[in-house]
């Protein structure tokens, strides 16, 4: 099984990506997907994460089904 490897500052890059497009996409999953999986994520990232969640299920940010938001 592969090993995902989070990059360091990636869950801030997501966080702010997130909050200005209010999208979250393929690759932003992944990254939060590989952060929740490393055992020495920092509170910080997980107070980030949790703030992208509230505000997926309040309807603040979109799923869509794309692989990044860069274009």
């Amino acid at each position: 099984m592969p090993q995902m490897i989070l990059l360091p500052g990636a869950v801030s890059e997501i966080f702010a990506s997130v909050t200005e497009t209010q999208q979250l996409t393929h690759a932003d999953r992944y990254g939060l997907l590989a952060a929740l999986i490393d055992e020495s994520i920092p509170e910080e990232d997980l107070t980030a994460i949790d703030r992208m969640l509230r505000s997926l299920r309040r309807g603040r940010i979109n799923v869509v089904n794309e692989i990044s938001s860069v274009r």
